[in-house]
Formats: C-alpha cells, sequence, structure tokens
C-alpha cells in the first residue's frame, strides 16, 4: 500500500485504535482524533500516534490523503464534512480492514459473544508458537498490552463485527463463529436476517469454517459449504486462568481456528498458551478492592446472555453480596432484547442501572433504566435507576468484605470501578 497521511475520526475507538497502530506499522503518517481521552488514547500517544481531544474541522490536515472513519462517527460530522470539501478520499474502518487483509491469510473470529477473549486466545497461540501473525483484538489484550499485535508473516488475526454486515468486506480463510443470537437490532430485523449476513460470509470463506456444528441456529448455516466446518467442540478442555464455561469455549474455538490456520502447531503448544493467557482489559477484569474491602470487578458485557453467564461466575466466587452496575448500551438493544435483561441479574443481590447509553441513536421514549429497574425488581432482584455518582457513593459505603463488585456494560461504566479502587 502508497504510504499515505492518514487522519483517523473517532481514533480512539477500540478497533480503530488497533488500526491505527497497524498503519503506522506499515510506514504510513497517522493521526486522530476522538471526543474524550481514554486509556485507548493513551495507548496511541505512547506509541507516537498523534491524538486531538475534540472533533472539529479544524483537526483534518489539509494534506491528508485518507480519512478513516468508524461507524459512530456520522457523515455530519464536522471532520468528515471538511475531509469531503478537502476532496480526501474516505473509508470506513471494515472497509481499511478490507484492503489491509487483502493478500493476507485472514482469520476472522465472528459471532454475538465471546468474540475478543478469543481473538486474544489465537492470536497468543500463533504468537507463542513462533506463527508470528499480526491481530488486531477487540480490547487491550494483558499478554500484549495492547489491542494490536504486529507480526511479520501473512497471517492475520481479526475480530469481525456483524454490525450493518460490516464483516463481509473480509475475505476470511478461516471463520470462526463462537456463537449467535439475535444482536444489533437497531440494523437487523430479526434473527433470521443475522443469519442471512453470517451465511454471506460463510460463503466467502476460503480455508474452514470453525463453529458448533449443533448449535440451532449455526449447523442450518453450514450446509452445503464448499469448505470444510471444524468443529470446535470437539476440541480438549484447557484449565484457564479465566473463570466461567464460555471461556473454555472461547478456548476451544481458539484452539481450532488457530490449528487450521497453522496445522503445524501442537498440542503443547496450543496447551501452554491457553493456560497462561491472562485475559483482556473489560472481560471479567479485576481491579482492585474499595475502601471497605469489597472486590472490584469490571466486564463488558452487554447483552443478556453474556450478563447472565458472567454474573453466575461472579456468584461463585463471592462469600458475600454481588453488587452490580449495569449500564444499558442504546435505546434500541435495550427495549428489542429487553426481556432478556429484566432476567439476567438473577444471580445479583442489588442492581444499579445507570442512565442509557445512547451511542449513535435518539431517546424515543419507550425505555428506560427505571422500566429496566423496576422489571428486574419485580423478577425477584433488587435494582434502582442511579446516577453514575449515585451508584459510586453507594458502592463506596454500603459492600464491605466478602461483597463483590461488578460493573457491566459497552459505554464507559467501567470510570466508575476505576474510582471505586483509586478512592
Amino acid at each position: 500500500m502508497t504510504p499515505h497521511k492518514i487522519f483517523m475520526t473517532g481514533v480512539g475507538g477500540i478497533g480503530m485504535s488497533g488500526l491505527a497502530q497497524l498503519l503506522k506499522d506499515q510506514g504510513h503518517e497517522v493521526l486522530g482524533s476522538d471526543r474524550v481521552a481514554s486509556p485507548t488514547t493513551e495507548l496511541l500517544e505512547s506509541k507516537g500516534i498523534t491524538v486531538i481531544i475534540g472533533q472539529g474541522a479544524e483537526n483534518v490536515p489539509t494534506d491528508a490523503t485518507r480519512l478513516v472513519y468508524t461507524e459512530a462517527v456520522h457523515p455530519d460530522n464536522p471532520e468528515r464534512i471538511r475531509a469531503a470539501a478537502l476532496g480526501i478520499p474516505e473509508i470506513s474502518y471494515f472497509g481499511m480492514l478490507g484492503e489491509i487483509s487483502k493478500g493476507k491469510r485472514t482469520v476472522a473470529i465472528s459471532g454475538t459473544n465471546g468474540k475478543t477473549t478469543t481473538t486474544g486466545m489465537a492470536a497468543k497461540i500463533l504468537k507463542d508458537a513462533g506463527v508470528n501473525p499480526s491481530a488486531i483484538v477487540g480490547s487491550i489484550t494483558k499478554d500484549f498490552g495492547s489491542n494490536y499485535l504486529p507480526g511479520e508473516s501473512d497471517i492475520f488475526v481479526v475480530e469481525a463485527c456483524e454490525y450493518k454486515r460490516d464483516f463481509l468486506t473480509l475475505t476470511p480463510e478461516v471463520l470462526v463463529i463462537t456463537n449467535l443470537e439475535l444482536e444489533h437490532t437497531d440494523y437487523y430485523k430479526d434473527l433470521d436476517d443475522i443469519k442471512r449476513a453470517f451465511r454471506e460470509l460463510i460463503d466467502k470463506t476460503t480455508g474452514a469454517v470453525v463453529a458448533d456444528a449443533t448449535h440451532p441456529d449455526i449447523a442450518p448455516l453450514l450446509v452445503g459449504l464448499s469448505v470444510p466446518v471444524i468443529d470446535y467442540t470437539k476440541e480438549p478442555a484447557y484449565d484457564l486462568l479465566l473463570p466461567g464455561e464460555f471461556n473454555r469455549m472461547n478456548a476451544r474455538a481458539a484452539a481450532a481456528a488457530a490449528r487450521a490456520i497453522a496445522p503445524a502447531i501442537t498440542d503443547v503448544q496450543v496447551h501452554d498458551a491457553l493456560v497462561t493467557f491472562h485475559g483482556t482489559w473489560r472481560r471479567f477484569d479485576y481491579k482492585g478492592k474499595t475502601l471497605r474491602g469489597a472486590d472490584v470487578y469490571d466486564d463488558y458485557a452487554h447483552h443478556p446472555t453474556a450478563i447472565e453467564r458472567t454474573l453466575a461466575e461472579v456468584r461463585k466466587k463471592a462469600s458475600g453480596r454481588v453488587f452490580v452496575a449495569f449500564h444499558p448500551h442504546m435505546f434500541s438493544r435495550t427495549r428489542d432484547l429487553f426481556e432478556g435483561f429484566s432476567q439476567a441479574f438473577h444471580d445479583a443481590d442489588d442492581v444499579r442501572i445507570a442512565p442509557i447509553y445512547a451511542a449513535r441513536e435518539v431517546d424515543d421514549g419507550s425505555v428506560s433504566s427505571e422500566k429496566l429497574a423496576a422489571t428486574v425488581t419485580k423478577n425477584g432482584t433488587s435494582a434502582h435507576a442511579s446516577t453514575f455518582e449515585e451508584i459510586e457513593a453507594f458502592f463506596q459505603t454500603e459492600p464491605k468484605e466478602g461483597d463483590i463488585i461488578i460493573t457491566m456494560g459497552a459505554g464507559d461504566i467501567y470510570k466508575v470501578a476505576d474510582a471505586l479502587v483509586r478512592h
């Protein structure tokens, strides 16, 4: 690829920040902007990438030759308007990933839940085995200290999100489908619509599909393929540092993917990489203790299934009570998966629900944190709609030694966990 001066709008996004590091490694001049500072913008600055906090037309250099934007940045963003006025070609995050992956042996990790952990695990197996892959992971991976793993081989491991069918810009050699449920209801009409998108990606896959071949919503998608299907559930179980059956399944999927792209990897190499995998930021991430001695965890879970499975593991760990701070992500997801959310907290003793994180949406009044809290309470778990400040104040004074606090959601609820431990 010809060296470019690339401006990235929304560069602090978890995928965008990984892409920024990869582009810099490829010899491009990279800079970008984001609305607020975050751990990812700090990571980029430590790597020598200029990040402007705050977005405005004046941020876009007149000599930029590409503008990369994330899905959260709409065409009316002042930086995109400025780029259009200057005649700077624009490309989406996944459009750029599609360009980069051309000519590479791409391992695409897809699915409703578990993508990030599985991507990190697969990358670590390949790295530790000397395969030298490059990878973009949907979180900061503790074993790499980054969401980007530089590598010299032609193997590229990437998390493939189904939102707006974005993953169809990729042409995987190996495709992993961790699981499949209704998600992204602001775009997909129903589960069948999601299934059609996954089948399109399956049909683009050139080497092998790694999936649970008995999953009722996945099995029908695997009929009549021109490539082999590898059932990851037949992989051996591994004794992981990470808790939960869902992580053991993630490990099986990662192992099967690594074997599919690099058949010379040995069982010992797979085992040693997985049992030493330390996890990723915001995935059952232990933060420390409050002043009163309660343990604090943080997790990205923002789908009912992920919440329920994570809280089941929290309950096993807790000798006392389980306190949850949940940040609902998007009005459409909260509304369309309301029944699932209302029943997902049964392993908690107390749930504090923050105001819904709007992301790219406008509140239509159909759903609220108050409505969700009332229904969770009706289903048997005490729940309250609260502000971030109220949640932090309550968690500083009520939970004590033996109790566990976990902040959950795709927004910035992690800041509450950080504040509880810092204080």
